[in-house]
């Protein structure tokens, strides 16, 4: 199916996952991820509509960059892992950074976001099931407390929300447990009242269990395939 086949369906699926669950299509945000997606193919989904865009790696967006730079409306946003000594670049690409998994990465962004003068939303991303190998702050951890007790001192960052990618599984069922376990980190987190921390995004849900996501109360879901057809390379 071409992109503009590929997003009446997904977001048909989402209206009706959505409401299952007395929510409506308007209470999600469709995310396109653009990891190996040629400017071509983005500009596509642009053409279709979609203005939200994550990237998994900041050396890829940044070779995209310029060929994108006339979609006047589109929102880039960082979602793959982000070492340090690249938060300063991530933070003149982006728009966003989704993946906030440590207070080293954030004290390093907000020193690059005064530098900058300007405020920079991010995620608290979640490694909920506390895989290994695998990004994220465990949900139990001191380092999730010290980067909340953290967040009021960093002004130059705007905290969000939370996101995770659950342990991979052929059925979609399985990530129930996992989404619903981030909303309730989530709901906990905003029941606490942290300075400078808001909680209006949940982002979970991919291509293969993102009509869950929804009914697990899921904000902003992040597809690939779904939307954009067959990764290139694969």
């Amino acid at each position: 199916m071409s992109v503009a086949e590929n997003i009446k369906a997904v977001r048909k699926r989402m209206e009706l996952a959505a409401g299952r669950f007395g929510r409506t299509i308007d209470d999600v945000t469709l995310m396109a991820v653009t990891k190996a997606f040629a400017p071509e193919v983005i500009r596509e989904a642009y053409e279709q509509g979609l203005r939200l865009f994550g990237e998994n790696k900041v050396q890829e967006f940044a070779a995209k960059a310029g060929k994108l730079a006339d979609l006047a409306h589109a929102e880039w946003h960082l979602i793959g892992s982000l070492q340090s000594n690249k938060a300063a670049r991530a933070a003149e690409l982006f728009h966003a950074i989704d993946s906030v998994d440590s207070l080293k990465l954030a004290q390093k962004l907000n020193a690059t976001a005064e530098k900058l003068k300007k405020r920079i939303p991010v995620l608290i991303e979640v490694n909920i099931a506390g895989e290994k190998n695998k990004g994220g702050i465990v949900p139990e951890s001191k380092e999730l407390q010290q980067l909340l007790e953290a967040a009021a001192s960093l002004a130059g960052l705007d905290f969000r929300g939370l996101m995770t990618i659950p342990p991979m599984a052929n059925d979609p069922q399985a990530s129930r447990p996992h989404f619903r376990r981030l909303r309730q980190l989530r709901d906990d987190i905003e029941s606490r009242h942290w300075k400078n921390i808001r909680m209006d995004v949940l982002s979970m849900g991919m291509s293969h269990d993102y009509e869950v996501a929804i009914e697990e109360g899921s904000t902003c879901i992040r597809l690939g395939t779904a939307v954009l057809g067959e990764r290139p390379g694969k």
